[in-house]
């Protein structure tokens, strides 16, 4: 429960909300530790809400109750530690049911397009081949917008019995759901952030396409984001402890939890109800981040892509909140505030790298919370050189044909239009009669599923077979993370240690001090993961 001097007393008698039949909004009720589920859902009762479900695993409820005052209400019980909007749920029935309706590569390694997979060789998973493919009894959960199922190069890989979809879509801008429902099945990608993220760590040695870090692991979709990108609350917890309660191995988790790029306990630009929606998400994330790493997951995130050191924030975040309406300056610190899950215990954060291996402009960082680095892409890579500002100095992946067609970057005949080229980045492969389609994208996003891949190829070399669960391989996350922290390639700070990039026409604000030494420092951590080193001399950091 929160300070009870926090808690404002309500304007209007519970009848009296009741009597005006506010329209009702939906919620993450966060049960206070040691309290008794029973009292909350009481307390979500008395607030006039009402309980949709349960999770035990971290002791959160969702439930529907009035739009005003339900915050500060049930948050007054004891047996309560705060609430969290869930918008999924604050969704209208008129709004869920609403709906109506090439360039090419060369080839230059055993898959069409590997060549400008510069990713792979900066990694050196090209070289981790001869040695370790990757075992399909290792499982990667990838907690994202989904993974396209009919794409040829994540098909092969996607287990569709354990893959899940926890979220209901919300269309916003004029958009309408792709199914009646607005439930996508659990082998669509309406987005394609996911099946870029699913094709880096696991894109099979099919002859087509792309090559994954891990091609032969086994990919899980927990889709827990909206169509259009949010990652709220509810659905992150719920995949979360399920992919541990499954024995999912490793779990990337590319994105922040919405509505706030920054969560914090007290901001004085924040409303109370908004300070214990914060509160809440910090609490029952780090439940959940406990719960999966106490199961056996190693958890692997995105730093972000705000060009800032998270051990030193700017006073104000501006993103935020991101859903609904507009956002505002607010003022954040490093004290009280958490970027979730970057910031989260038992979380490894990676930072993005260039093909040169220069810290992305727009990478987070710091020597706080960076534990890895990793190719993310850097499109203004290589300045004064021919390859500045090109599409290959970004990651290539996987990308759904039917989010292309909604973006306008292919035609109704498959072909990639000009948006397509300019904006999407978009490559076009067939072979046989078949074809797909892949993009070029950069950020902090492409970069977690590098060190995502490589901690499945260090289960996969070093794993046990799981006795709870016959068919599949285990490691402890702590000694994945210490294989990966021994074998990463060492990269010291740039010198001059501040860098600028004032020449490629960003603002003053964009440049980074790397703080550290040769072994640890902000831009590259532990330093940039090595998959080739893991499959062959991890044993050794295992006995160390």
């Amino acid at each position: 429960m929160l300070p009870a001097a926090l808690v404002v007393p309500l304007l209007l008698a519970l009848g009296g909300v009741n009597a005006v039949a506010q329209p009702l909004s939906g919620y993450t009720v966060l049960v206070e530790t040691g309290a008794s589920r029973d009292a909350a859902k009481a307390a979500i009762r008395s607030a006039g809400g009402t309980v949709v479900k349960e999770n035990t695993a971290v002791g959160s409820i969702s439930a529907r109750g009035p739009q005003a005052g339900f915050i500060q209400q049930v948050t007054a019980s004891e047996a309560v530690f705060g609430a969290a909007r869930d918008f999924v749920l604050t969704e209208s029935p008129e709004a869920a049911a609403g709906t109506s309706g090439t360039p090419t590569i060369a080839s230059g390694g055993p898959e069409p397009l590997e060549e400008d997979q510069w990713g792979l060789r900066m990694v050196r998973a090209d070289l981790a081949r001869d040695k370790q493919l990757g075992d399909p009894r290792v499982y990667v959960g990838v907690m994202d917008t989904g993974i396209d199922g009919s794409h040829p190069d994540l098909g092969p890989r996607l287990n569709r019995a354990l893959s899940r979809n926890f979220t209901r879509d919300i269309p916003v801008d004029g958009d309408t759901c792709e199914v009646p429902s607005c439930v996508d099945p659990v082998d669509a990608d309406d987005d394609g952030h996911g099946s870029h993220v699913a094709g880096i760590i696991a894109a099979p040695l099919n002859g087509f396409g792309t090559a994954g870090v891990a091609p032969d692991v086994t990919l899980v979709n927990l889709r827990v984001a909206q169509d259009c990108g949010y990652f709220f609350l509810q659905p992150v917890l719920d995949g979360l402890t399920y992919g541990a309660d499954i024995g999912l191995d490793v779990i990337n988790m590319s994105f922040f939890v919405d509505p706030w790029r920054f969560n914090c306990a007290a901001s004085p630009d924040d409303s109370l109800d908004e300070q214990i929606e914060q509160r809440t998400i910090m609490a029952g994330f780090q439940r959940a981040l406990n719960y999966a790493h106490g199961k056996g997951v190693t958890l692997v995130s995105s730093m972000g892509n705000q060009h800032e050191d998270l051990g030193k924030p700017r006073p104000h975040d501006i993103l935020s909140p991101g859903y609904p309406g507009a956002t505002r300056p607010r003022a954040v610190d490093n004290a009280t505030c958490l970027k979730m899950p970057a910031e989260g215990e038992h979380v490894l954060g990676v930072t993005a790298l260039g093909p040169s291996q220069a810290k992305a402009d727009r990478s987070d960082y710091g020597v706080e919370r960076t534990d890895f680095a990793a190719p993310g892409g850097f499109f203004k890579d290589y300045f004064g050189t021919p390859w500045y500002e090109t599409q290959e100095n970004e990651v290539l992946s996987a990308y759904p044909r039917n989010a292309s067609r909604a973006k306008g970057y292919i035609d109704a005949n498959d072909n990639i239009t000009q948006k397509g080229r300019d904006e999407g980045h978009l490559v076009k492969h067939c072979k046989d009669g078949t074809c797909a389609f892949y993009a070029f994208i950069d950020g902090t996003s492409m970069a977690a599923p590098h060190v995502s891949a490589t901690a499945a190829l260090t289960i996969s070399q070093y794993g046990k077979p799981d006795p709870t669960r016959p068919g599949t391989l285990t490691m402890p996350p702590d000694k994945v993370e210490k294989v990966l922290r021994g074998t990463a390639d060492k990269v010291p700070c740039p010198t001059p240690r501040t860098v600028s990039y004032e020449h490629l026409g960003l603002p003053a604000e964009y440049n980074a001090t790397c703080e550290g030494d040769l072994d640890f420092n902000g831009f590259y951590g532990h330093g940039v993961v090595d998959a080739f080193a893991a499959v062959t001399r991890g044993a050794e950091h295992l006995t160390s």
